[in-house]
């Protein structure tokens, strides 16, 4: 069947659909991973997108339940050069092609991935709009029109959970705020034995000191981070009480409740292959990156934070910490799904710092406030 994509400049590609036959519109942007594209369509930070693989060969390792990273995913369209509906991989359980059958999403094949890449870095994300009808290119254009980008501008609610739930562990109490948060950020908890309690991206400082946490995870997210004012207001009622550690979205709104400033990228950066520069250091990461904002790097100036990390590519902040308390953040992904997994050491300084804090802080630990309650102290 043939699949169209029309871009708001009027640009429009023919293809083959490979996926739901359905209409949708997004914002078309593109990922530059080699492997990893199931990650990529379940990772909740491209919510209302319209996801583009820059690397020619796609599904040809298939589908397979392990490599979720969220349980629906929330792209709006795939688009690749060239799709594998048969795949080869002994942990495949499906194709590509029947997930986004599954799922509702429409994709397309056959295109000049290269020249649509090229578009974009030149103009800017732009919004697009998916279909698989017969409908002319007038009246795609006057759909797309009626279309609003600012429609998807509440990602975040979608994405969350709307339940506290828990990953229970025997060691420090993380509370992970769920802005769109990757399994990936939960598995590294995990890992670490963490005792780990998930909660909405609306919750409330108030909501989240009755959980008596040892710190919190600021996830990743979709979306703007100035759309979600009130989670920058819990950030800086927290600041100083807990020790702090945002990703992603997490990083911008961390940032923002620090008084610095965030702005959106041209194109943004996505995929498993993007140099950062730690400056304390010197050395050079690569690593996994999803986003279309950053943070103003002029706003820095008269707030507590301090650079960390720097994009080699375009030099953006890809790191920040508090001068006076235990908080810092990255822009990149950590966990890496896919990607890199030379970054995760990250989470292992999060938890050190966690238990600095404690011994420094031990009438604010989890264990002398419970003990505290339990005296009738609290």
């Amino acid at each position: 069947m043939q699949a169209r994509l029309l871009l708001e400049d009027g640009t429009l590609f023919t293809g083959k659909s490979f996926g739901a036959e359905v209409e949708k519109t997004g914002e078309v942007v593109f990922n530059t991973g080699i492997t990893g594209y199931q990650e990529v369509l379940s990772d909740p930070s491209y919510c209302g997108q319209i996801v583009t693989m820059t690397y020619p060969l796609i599904g040809n390792y298939g589908i397979s339940r392990d490599d979720f990273e969220s349980v629906v995913p929330s792209i709006h369209g795939f688009i690749v050069r060239r799709y594998e509906p048969t795949p080869s991989n002994w942990r495949a359980e499906y194709s590509l092609g029947s997930l986004l059958k599954e799922y509702n999403i429409p994709g397309i094949c056959d295109i000049d991935t290269r020249m649509l890449t090229r578009i974009i870095r030149q103009h800017g994300t732009m919004k697009g709009i998916l279909t698989t009808a017969d409908t002319s290119p007038e009246e795609l254009k006057a759909l797309m029109a009626a279309t609003s980008l600012d429609e998807l501008r509440n990602q975040v609610a979608q994405t969350s959970t709307k339940h506290i739930y828990s990953s229970p562990g025997s060691k420090e109490r993380i509370v992970l705020v769920d802005f769109g948060a990757k399994s990936g950020i939960l598995r590294e908890l995990n890992k670490r034995d963490c005792d780990v309690v998930i909660v909405p991206h609306d919750t409330t400082a108030d909501e989240i000191r009755k959980l008596n946490p040892d710190g919190i995870q600021l996830s990743n997210g979709p979306g703007d981070p100035k759309d979600v004012p009130y989670a920058v207001e819990m950030i800086s009622q927290l600041l100083g009480e807990y020790p702090i550690f945002g990703i992603c979205l997490g990083h911008q709104l961390f940032a923002l409740a620090c008084g610095a400033d965030t702005e959106k990228l041209k194109f943004g950066h996505r995929g498993g292959n993007h140099p950062v520069k730690e400056l304390a250091s010197g050395r050079c990461y690569i690593t996994s990156q999803n986003h279309g904002y950053t943070v103003t790097e002029s706003s820095i100036a008269g707030t507590k934070l301090e650079v960390t990390h720097i994009n080699n590519n375009d030099k953006t902040i890809e790191g920040l910490q508090h001068t006076d308390y235990p908080a810092f953040s990255v822009q990149y992904h950590p966990e890496a799904a896919p990607g890199p997994y030379d970054n995760s050491y990250l989470f292992d300084r999060f938890v050190g710092m966690i238990r600095e804090h404690k011994k420094s802080h031990p009438q604010q630990s989890r264990q002398a406030k419970i003990m505290a309650a339990a005296k009738g102290v609290l």
